[in-house]
Formats: C-alpha cells, structure tokens, sequence
C-alpha cells in the first residue's frame, strides 16, 4: 500500500487570458478588490473582463505558488496582495498568508494563534476555513471558536486579537466574517451556544452580542450552523441577513436588534444568501435541504406572511447560489447544476456535471465559473437554455471559492 504523506499542500494559481496584470489602484469596489467570501457584494458576482474560458496546467497559468499545509478559506484581493489562511501542525498553529498578486512570491506567513490541543474538524472541512476579509491597512483573520485578530497588511504583525467567542463547532469553523461601517460582526452558532457578535474593527472590543432564540427543543446537533451572514438595504432598512439553525433572522447592522425572522426545518447551513433586491434567497442546510425566497421588507415572525416560494429539488448544502438577471444559478453538492426563475422558483433547467462539489460559483465575463472539488472548472453560459463552454482540469482538490481580478482568476 502506498504511503500517504501528512503533510499536505494548498496551491494558489492566477489563471490569466493574456499579457500582464493590468491593476487600477484605489477603486472601492473594482476589477482589482475582491475583499470578502464572494468578493466586492458578497454574492459571488464579478465586473471583471477578457477572462480566460480555457485553461490546463500548462496553459494560461501566470504563477503557481504552493501554501504551507492547509486551509479552505478563500483568497481575498486588495491593493496588489492576496490574503489567506492556513493551518500547519495538525491545526496547532493557525497562520495568515500574504502572497503578492504580480508574482505569486509570499510575502507574509505569521502564526496568529497557537492552540495547545486543535478540535476535530470533518473530513470537508480544515483548521482554516473562514474566509478573511481585507480593507485598506487591515486584514480580519477569523478562526472560528479558535479567535479572530487584525493583521497590518504592509508588516503582518497584530494589531488587536481575541480569543473570547467560545463555542463547540463540532465539525470545525466554516462562518466568515463580515463588516459594516466601524464594525467586524461574527456568526457563532455551536451546539453548546449560538449568537451573533459585532466588534469595533479599529479595537477588537465587543460592541453588541444578540443571542439566537433558544434552541432546547432540538438536539445539540440540529443547533450548529456554519453560514456566512449578508449585509443588505432594502427601503430605508440596512439588514444582516444572518442564517442559523432552524431559522434566519434579520438584524439590525449597527445595534443588533432583531427585525424579523424566519423559521424552516433545518441545521449545519454553510450557503450564504443572495439578494436581487426585492427578495432575499436562503438555504436551510443540512435535513432536506431547500432554497426559500422571503420578502425583506417584514418585521417580526414572518414564516406565514414574506416567504414567496420554496424550492426543493437539487438544492445545495455547501456551495452558495448565484443571481443574475431574474435567474438564480446552483450546483449542487454532488454536480447536479441547475437554474431557477427568481419570481416563481420554477425551474428552467436541471443538469448533471458529475463529481462532487464545495466551492461556490462565480458570474464573471457574461459566464458562471464553478470548480468541482476534483479541481475541473466548468464554464457555463447564463441564461434559459443549458450549456457548457469549457471544462477546464487542474491537479488537486479544490474547496475554497476563487476570487476574480481584473484579468485574473486566483484559484
């Protein structure tokens, strides 16, 4: 039997059409920034152009660069570097990677947070899975229960830490964070405790911590929950779109009050919401999974009144869906991709890709990018009618969603 080696590698790639990097520094929400899980909107959605649809291991790969051991968190893109984490000594040393966007060279790698005895994380999932999120000077490293810092991103060193936010993930930490205005808010949802936390970004000090309401009645199993929340406006309302085990709740950004909720039948959601501006689209996770549309303009319990339509066949788990143009996007865990009508929920078409897949979809280019976890990407045309582009293969597994710069893919 062949020996398989613990130490394990992420490579980080920049797929690129042609030419060099053509960067435009200082735009807020550009070709050049993707600084959050699904970049610049948090909805997988991209203006970039000129895009490679085609490519190999040796074909339209600008630097390949290998990453200490191991993470599933998404790169993040801001003012030429690439910020991610990474895990090393079987989760004992969790670590922020800098890696320059011109030259694929490392740059930084500081440990962050040392853990004496690392929790069990499942077989999908790593030390390092929460996203960071990046904005001028700063990069947000979030570990889960394991803690959160801030990193200056010219020098890497700490700028503020804390290992407060406690919580029993069970399958280890998957929840990225998100910001709003002067803060940094957190899902936690354990099985022992589940609460959502806002930070001052400048201090790391507690702002306003909201406890979900209680989950007796259900198993410490059917508790837990692993989603990214959405920031939205809708009217005059800015919402945090946060899902949780059993239901979804809106708060408010600033202050934490609940604005309203809805409940569903279900736990362990990973799949970060959607918005299109009228209706608000979220998964229930793990159970049977489904995607619901809800009106955001509710207040209180909304089950009965704001929920327009639920689907319910080929619904993913881990991969977050896409809108685009009235038309909702998704492939599923084990391939099956298909495309919904936004209004209705109906589906227009429904088709198998084969493999099995984490990483959640891009819309770049006029185009749907989604890479299986056997590292082929499909290239898939938007609108009623099914169809492949390209398929495009690289060596290794693939978990962590790309970002999109500029002419770039980074994978």
């Amino acid at each position: 039997m062949r020996r398989i080696s613990p130490l394990r590698l992420t490579i980080l790639l920049a797929l690129q059409l042609t030419g060099g990097f053509a960067l435009t520094a200082h735009s807020a929400i550009a070709d050049d920034s993707w600084p959050q899980f699904r970049g610049p909107t948090g909805q997988g959605i991209s203006t970039a152009r000129d895009l490679p649809i085609t490519w190999s291991e040796t074909d339209h790969i600008r630097w390949k660069t290998s990453i200490p051991v191991e993470g599933w968190s998404s790169p993040v893109v801001l003012e030429g570097k690439i910020w991610l984490t990474s895990a090393t000594d079987e989760g004992r040393s969790l670590r922020a990677i800098g890696v320059d966007l011109a030259s694929g060279k490392v740059t930084i790698d500081r440990e962050v947070f040392r853990i004496e005895k690392p929790e069990h994380v499942n077989a999908k999932n790593s030390h390092a899975s929460p996203t960071p999120i990046v904005e001028p000077g700063r990069v947000y490293v979030h570990f889960g229960t394991n803690g959160t810092a801030c990193l200056d991103t010219q020098t890497g060193n700490t700028l503020w830490s804390t290992q407060e936010y406690r919580l029993e993930h069970k399958e280890g930490p998957g929840s990225s964070p998100v910001m709003f205005q002067n803060l940094l808010i957190l899902n936690c949802d354990g099985m022992d405790v589940q609460f959502v936390a806002a930070l001052d970004k400048q201090t790391g000090k507690l702002v306003w911590r909201t406890e979900r309401p209680n989950l007796e009645e259900y198993k410490p199993d059917m508790r837990k929950a692993y989603a990214t929340p959405l920031v939205i406006r809708h009217g005059e309302r800015d919402q945090l779109v946060s899902p949780g085990a059993q239901r979804v709740i809106a708060y408010a950004p600033l202050t934490g009050q609940a604005l309203w909720q809805v409940d569903f039948k279900g736990f362990s959601n990973v799949a970060r919401p959607v918005f299109d501006g009228s209706q608000v689209y979220v998964n229930t996770g793990y159970g049977k999974s489904q995607l619901w549309a809800i009106r955001p303009d509710a207040r209180g319990n909304a089950t009965e009144s704001h929920v327009n339509w639920k689907a319910t066949k080929a619904i993913t788990l881990n991969p977050s869906p896409l809108v685009v143009d009235g038309l909702i996007y998704m492939v599923d865990d084990k391939g099956i991709a298909s495309c919904l009508d936004s209004a209705t929920g109906d589906a227009i078409w429904t088709e198998r890709l084969g493999g099995n897949f984490t990483s959640s979809p891009v819309f770049a280019d006029g185009r749907i990018y989604v890479t299986g976890d056997n590292g082929k990407t499909y290239v898939l045309a938007t609108g009623r009618e099914f169809k492949v582009l390209a398929e495009n293969t690289l060596d290794g597994r693939v978990q962590a969603s790309p970002a999109v710069i500029d002419r770039a893919i980074i994978l």
